[in-house]
Order: C-alpha cells, then sequence, then structure tokens
C-alpha cells in the first residue's frame, strides 16, 4: 500500500474519529464543570503523580485535597442554584436536573482523584 492510501484506510479512520469524540467529551465535561474548580483539581491530580515519583507519603493527602476541592466547587454550584431557584421559583424541573447534574462533575473528578491517589498509594507500600 502507497502511504497516503494507508492513512486513507477505513481502520485509521475510524480510530481517528474515536479518538475525537473521546477528547471532545472530556473538553466538555471540563468546561461544564468549571473553568477554575477543574483547573485546580486537574492540577492536584499532576501533583499526585509527581509526588508518587518524588513524595510518596503525600500522594493520599494530595489526594485527599482534590476530593475535598471538588466537593466545595459542587456546594458552591449548589448555593448558586438555590439563589436561582429563590428569585425565579417557576423554574422548569428538567432545567434544575440539568444543573444539578453538571453540578456534580466536580466532585466525580475529585473523587477519580483521590480514587488514584489510594491506588498508587497502595502499589508504593512495601510488602513483607
Amino acid at each position: 500500500m502507497t502511504p497516503i492510501r494507508e492513512y486513507l484506510n477505513f481502520s485509521n479512520f475510524n480510530k481517528f474519529c474515536i479518538m475525537t469524540t473521546i477528547l471532545t467529551s472530556i473538553i466538555h465535561l471540563f468546561v461544564e464543570g468549571g473553568y477554575l474548580g477543574m483547573s485546580m483539581i486537574t492540577i492536584l491530580l499532576t501533583l499526585i503523580f509527581f509526588a508518587a515519583w518524588k513524595a510518596p507519603a503525600w500522594v493520599q493527602d494530595i489526594g485527599r485535597i482534590a476530593f475535598a476541592v471538588g466537593l466545595i466547587w459542587c456546594f458552591a454550584g449548589i448555593r448558586q442554584v438555590l439563589d436561582y431557584l429563590s428569585s425565579n421559583p417557576e423554574t422548569m424541573t428538567a432545567i434544575i436536573y440539568n444543573g444539578l447534574k453538571v453540578n456534580l462533575i466536580p466532585a466525580i473528578y475529585g473523587g477519580i482523584a483521590y480514587i488514584i491517589s489510594v491506588v498508587i498509594s497502595i502499589f508504593q507500600k512495601p510488602r513483607l
């Protein structure tokens, strides 16, 4: 096969489409969760991997902080929803449910970061 035909092969195109879809989904969740909170959790997740390499004793503590940041961001979003509902009581329930669904994204992301830190700390403990 020529390089052009190999590049345009359906399987390569299919893989490209799947990777693009996954990347846009991740970016969409990042934007919906809020730039500041999701960025802070991402920085903490990066610190978890760095601490696993340089300071293994801090891995689980950083994971706890990431989970706490996710929960704080979630509670801040719930407060915004309640402020909006107090001034607009006739809001449709579908809008409220979608808002609460989006509001849980940082808490779930922080929980995933905490689970990753626990798994890393389990694998780093010495075996007897």
